[in-house]
């Protein structure tokens, strides 16, 4: 695959949705992808902005903006807004904001930040998806030309189905998706969880291929999705999707982890016999060509924000599963996960 621009507009990659268009009435779904792309590219054009005018400065008491790599109300977001409250609450930085860069899984917001090379007051929120966003898109900017800071946490996935959705169960939702795998639309907020959806389509014994997978970009957009039809079911962090299933809107099948999770009463598809378990990981970076000073200034910043009672509280609250790394044991952990993330596509395909 050629790689692209990280600040043009993607061309939607060739997943199982596009892949299958001709079985399928897919032609109306890739317009809205197309047409989604196009005003991610505006925001994030907007966001960049914002961003190289906030960066202006190196001060990072005084400024600091988080870039989340998706809309607002997904996984990354979350983060952000959960460090710039505990930030704000300490005192740890006087001038916190954070900007959404939504864009082909993330990639726009990464190829973005690579450009402000030396400006260290801006930290990048990533993880498996943007990891995976870089291998699934060609991108020409990846994780090596930014500056990892940290890897913060796991994330659980959970499946769900909106309320009124005919499945009760995770073995009725694969049942239907088994029978015609085209009439079951399945979406989620990025590109770790169409990953959940294909190794969960291998573990049922379903081809990815034929799979009628709906991109979204980010939780909410794939929350959106599900609540209005075009999607059937959806793979997504358990934070984007906690809310809902509170609320009674959205129903949830399984939880995507090696065991079960006290606090969350949603059996495992590894209980239910679908042996689905891949960890989703969230890490902060900063911009390229940084000192190795602001670098250590920005890894005390993120660890005196791990410390405080504010963060502590979002970790209960989102059943985040708390795996801290820094320093030089961060470029390691990302080629491992890169190895990793690689073979799975190339089962894909691709």
């Amino acid at each position: 695959m050629e790689p692209t621009d990280p600040g043009a507009v993607p061309r939607a990659p060739r997943t199982a949705r596009n892949a299958g268009a001709a079985r399928s009435p897919g032609a109306r779904t890739a317009l809205r992808i197309a047409g989604g792309a196009v005003a991610a590219a505006a925001i994030a054009i907007a966001a960049f902005g914002s961003i190289s005018s906030a960066a202006a400065g190196n001060d990072i008491q005084a400024s600091l903006t988080l870039v989340a790599p998706a809309a607002a109300g997904g996984g990354w977001d979350t983060v952000a807004r959960e460090l710039q409250q505990a930030q704000r609450a300490n005192g740890l930085a006087a001038n916190v904001q954070v900007v959404n860069m939504p864009g082909a899984g993330g990639t726009i917001a990464l190829g973005n930040v690579a450009r402000l090379e030396g400006r260290a007051n801006t930290v990048l929120v990533g993880g498996t998806g943007l990891l995976a966003a870089t291998i699934q898109y060609g991108s020409a900017t990846t994780l090596d030309d930014v500056t990892p800071l940290a890897v913060l946490f796991d994330e659980y996935d959970v499946i769900v189905v909106p309320a009124d959705s005919p499945y009760d169960s995770l073995d009725e939702l694969i049942g239907a998706w088994r029978e015609d795998p085209g009439a079951v639309p399945w979406t989620g907020g990025g590109s770790f969880d169409q990953l959940v959806v294909t190794d969960l389509a291998l573990a049922a014994g379903i081809d990815p291929v034929d799979t009628n997978y709906i991109s979204s970009d980010g939780g909410g957009e794939a929350v959106a999705a599900l609540l209005n039809g075009t999607a059937h079911a959806a793979a997504g962090g358990y934070p984007d999707n906690i809310d809902q299933i509170e609320s009674g809107r959205l129903r949830a099948l399984a939880l995507v982890s090696e065991e079960p999770v006290p606090g969350i009463d949603i059996p495992t598809a590894r209980e239910q016999g679908y042996d689905v378990t891949l960890a989703n990981w969230r890490m902060l970076a900063a911009p390229p060509e940084i000192t190795a000073e602001e670098t250590a200034q920005l890894t005390q910043l993120v660890e005196d924000s791990l410390a405080t009672p504010e963060w502590a509280a979002a970790v209960e609250r989102y059943h985040w599963n708390e795996r801290v790394i820094t320093g030089a044991g961060v470029a390691g952990f990302l080629a491992d996960e890169r190895e990793r993330i690689a073979r799975l596509y190339e089962e894909m395909g691709r």
